[in-house]
């Protein structure tokens, strides 16, 4: 990544009260870029740590499918809290769709649709398969949710499938695209707050060696990012950014008190989305951990 272009960047674009107009002016504003250039250098525009979230979202949908379109998409995967095939009750049929996703984050605002659906044949193991449905078309239903105390600007939906035709993405639903995206979204959540972050320091003159350790935690998130997501030191790697992150709590919490109100009240708000995968990061840390040593 150009990393002039981090430093020297000082603008913060107003949020948008469309998320799917406000990501279409990031790009416009970003031009070309990377999967991990839009994370940190989108990030650190965005005018709220859940803006920060949703640009880390998109990069890591755009490094699981490179095809994506250059507008705003979301991956439609959980069903009743849980992600295991086993659970999942929506299913594909001759590139029909039918079933229900509970939680898409901002759904309601996307253009495009990957929806993880069982495709095995009846008698046989779950097996997933990753389809592409657009909101607008027959069949195909997103009803906004109420929002929620954390993020608040950032919508979220439940999906609602009726029949739906869809295109069918190349692999396996699980191994291709449900299971690494965990991994993608780590990374890519934590580059786009870290860069949130920094540009926070920036703008409110931190301490500088704080703003050393934030720019250096996203040196490490770069090189992190060109790990394949099934790669176990790739995960040891994550694990290690995310201690380091966890070692900036107590400076960041005291640099946003010496700050304006607002900006604090804005980290206290949503600082708890960094949370809300420690379990499944520290079962995927373990096992990496394990596979290390052997």
């Amino acid at each position: 990544m150009p990393w002039q272009t981090l430093l020297n960047r000082r603008e913060r674009l107003p949020a948008h009260p469309d998320l799917g107009e406000g990501f279409a002016s990031l790009l416009q504003q970003l031009g070309p870029v990377t999967p991990f250039e839009l994370a940190v250098q989108g990030g650190r525009m965005m005018a709220t740590p859940g803006l920060a979230f949703l640009v880390g979202y998109q990069a890591a949908l755009r490094m699981l499918w490179p095809s994506a379109p250059p507008s705003l998409g979301a991956l439609c995967a959980t069903e009743q809290r849980s992600l295991r095939p086993a659970d999942m009750q929506t299913r594909l049929k001759d590139l029909r769709l039918s079933g229900r996703k509970d939680f898409v984050t901002a759904g309601d605002a996307a253009d495009w649709l990957l929806v993880a659906a069982r495709s095995e044949e009846p008698g046989q193991p779950p097996r997933l398969s990753l389809a592409l449905v657009y909101p607008d078309e027959p069949g195909v239903s997103v009803e906004t949710l109420p929002p929620l105390a954390l993020m608040p600007d950032i919508s979220h939906g439940r999906l609602v499938l009726e029949h739906a035709a869809c295109e069918l993405l190349a692999g396996d639903g699980w191994d291709a695209y449900v299971k690494p995206f965990r991994t993608l979204e780590d990374i890519y959540v934590l580059s786009a707050i870290g860069a949130w972050l920094y540009g926070v320091a920036q703008d409110h003159a931190w301490p500088q060696p704080l703003q050393l350790r934030l720019l250096a935690l996203l040196a490490g998130c770069a090189e992190v990012s060109r790990q394949a997501p099934n790669n176990p030191d790739g995960h040891v790697l994550l694990g290690g950014l995310f201690a380091q992150f966890d070692g900036l709590k107590a400076e960041v919490d005291q640099s946003f008190a010496a700050g304006p109100l607002e900006w604090a009240q804005l980290w206290q708000r949503d600082r708890p989305v960094m949370e809300i995968a420690a379990g499944a990061r520290a079962k995927r840390l373990a096992k990496a951990l394990a596979s290390s040593l052997n």
